[in-house]
């Protein structure tokens, strides 16, 4: 990869991959291990960046759900390849929920 400068040569693509390592970077390094988040990193960031598709995630209970899920090598934190899984989950999710929505909005007409 030549340089990870976002603007005006990069792809929406390529931007959108760099926002993804910012936003984890600018979560992981306020406490502890800089390259993972912590269950209060993660609550942190899933309430900021993740609100609108995750209902606020305020609930303890649901972060360590979350968290539990994710660490996937039980370290107790998440790093870059969980944090991209769950980016990923959620992706996969919001295109089946508008899939369905499109194949019911068809069915009207």
């Amino acid at each position: 990869m030549s340089g990870l400068n976002s603007g005006e040569n990069a792809s929406a693509l390529e931007n959108a991959m760099q926002l993804m390592i910012q936003t984890f970077h600018k979560y992981s390094g306020k406490e502890g291990d800089k390259y993972t988040l912590s269950n209060a990193e993660l609550k942190d960031m899933l309430v900021s960046e993740l609100g609108n598709y995750l209902g606020q995630a305020q609930d303890k209970e649901a972060v360590e759900k979350v968290m539990g899920d994710l660490d996937t090598n039980n370290d107790g934190e998440v790093d870059f390849t969980e944090f991209i899984i769950l980016v990923g989950a959620l992706t996969v999710a919001c295109n089946d929920f508008f899939l369905e929505y499109n194949d019911k909005q068809e069915k009207k007409k």
